[in-house]
């Protein structure tokens, strides 16, 4: 278990410096379509996702292994940022706080390491427990619903439009919603289905339930959910007329 979490813990800080460089693209490329900040995070999924990378001169990633398993548990532990500052500060005082014990079978580190991933694991349970409970909660609010077209329904529960569903997803409207205002809702809605961000949106939260330690994956996560609304904004606005 702690070889896994030291796994998940090397892509988590390779992927930071893709988030931090996507967070600096979404500044450079404000003017630009939001669908391309969109795809931009979904480099940074893929990147959190697949368990190895390609290193080149040109990679944006100093080093794709900051912690390696093997020197953690037998050898003397030290880190291999890639950055040299980095690892000159930190390995010294690895040394010194958690030096090889050779009555031991292990390093000191490797058993906190243990540790860690055992609440890591208890993170990522109360993610999705929590998940599960959010999503009883909604479908309990919208058991009571009127139907207003095709998969679109109206619920005194709903105080802001939603999504429910990944299969066959329904739109969820408040009932007191204003003529006026409905059909761009139901646009913007559509907009999502369409752009399949029903699908997207759970994906991201799944992946941030096994990177919840990581503050740069909630940074990400929000960032995503902001960027797929601007998309779809973008998407309805671009389909009405000026009046």
């Amino acid at each position: 278990m702690g070889e896994l979490f030291l796994k998940t813990l090397n892509m988590s800080i390779a992927a930071s410096w893709l988030i931090l460089a996507v967070v600096l693209l979404r500044f450079a490329l404000k003017k630009a379509p939001k669908w391309i900040a969109v795809l931009l995070w979904g480099v940074v999924a893929v990147r959190l996702v697949v368990p190895f990378s390609f290193e080149s001169a040109l990679s944006l990633i100093p080093s794709a292994e900051t912690f390696n398993a093997h020197n953690i548990q037998y050898e003397t532990p030290v880190i291999s940022s890639g950055i040299p500052a980095v690892n000159n500060a930190v390995n010294p005082i690895l040394d010194e706080t958690f030096a090889p014990n050779p009555a031991g079978s292990v390093n000191p580190l490797y058993v906190w390491i243990f540790i860690v991933s055992v609440i890591w694991l208890i993170g990522i349970a109360a993610m999705l427990l929590y998940a599960v409970i959010s999503y009883v909660r909604v479908r309990r609010s919208v058991a009571e619903r009127a139907p207003y077209e095709e998969n679109i329904f109206l619920c005194d529960q709903v105080k802001s439009p939603f999504i429910l569903g990944l299969v066959r997803p329904k739109i969820y409207l408040p009932s007191n919603m204003d003529a006026t205002s409905i059909e761009p809702v139901i646009a913007h809605e559509t907009a999502h289905l369409a752009r399949h961000d029903h699908w997207w949106k759970p994906m991201g939260f799944l992946i941030l339930t096994v990177y919840w330690f990581n503050p740069l994956c909630w940074v990400a996560y929000v960032l995503l959910c902001r960027d797929i609304e601007l998309a779809c904004d973008e998407k309805v606005i671009r389909q009405m007329d000026l009046d």
